[in-house]
């Protein structure tokens, strides 16, 4: 049986951090060494950001964006195409899209796609608000920025049929060959989808 190595309290430390996206066990241990030997210079800001956080983010009651400001930053942007709704499945797509700078429309975040499997069927979406923000005269389009899986498709047809009397233009992006990307490397899937939605050259 393998000895402790280190307190109860750096053992915390690290469970927590390994229960963050992308991070295991050593990349835990790793992140948490570096916080103690950066305690003044990392670790004691990084706690007072997080107590910040904690007490100011909040979801915005318009879009379901998280921001310290409610209606968010985006929703009170006067810059924004009032005509365009961009419907994403989580807060990290909303941002993602802004780092791109893929629109200057306004977002409406569902907080997941449906899945049966798991439990997650409409009432858990925020699919009900989306729907009263497409009655809205200003709104001429809703742009379904979903992941191109089952779930994500499933949900957006689902979609779709809910906003027919909206009478707005639905979308959706488009599917295929990735700009930089080879046809060698790319899955079946994602080949037919580029053939069945090519455009003219």
């Amino acid at each position: 049986m393998a000895s402790a190595v280190a307190g109860p309290e750096i053992e915390r430390l690290i469970q927590l951090l390994a229960r963050l996206p992308g991070l295991g066990p050593r990349s835990a241990r790793r992140a948490a060494l570096h916080l103690i030997k950066k305690r003044e210079a990392l670790m004691t800001p990084l706690t007072s950001a997080l107590q910040v956080a904690i007490d100011k983010i909040q979801v915005c009651k318009i879009c379901g964006n998280i921001d310290t400001q409610n209606p968010c930053t985006v929703c009170t942007d006067l810059r924004r195409d009032p005509a365009i709704i961009v419907v994403v499945a989580d807060v990290a797509d909303l941002w993602a899209l802004e780092r791109a700078h893929a629109t200057n429309g306004f977002y409406h975040v569902l907080g997941a796609t449906l899945s049966p499997l798991d439990g997650v069927g409409p009432q858990d979406l925020t699919i009900d608000a989306l729907v009263a923000r497409a009655h809205d005269p200003r709104v001429t389009e809703i742009i379904l920025a979903l992941n191109a899986t089952v779930d994500g498709q499933t949900t957006a047809h689902y979609i779709t049929d809910l906003l027919q009397e909206a009478g707005v233009k639905v979308t959706r992006l488009a599917h295929g060959v990735p700009v930089g990307g080879e046809l060698d490397y790319l899955d079946e899937g994602t080949l037919s989808a580029a053939m069945r939605q090519r455009t003219l050259f």
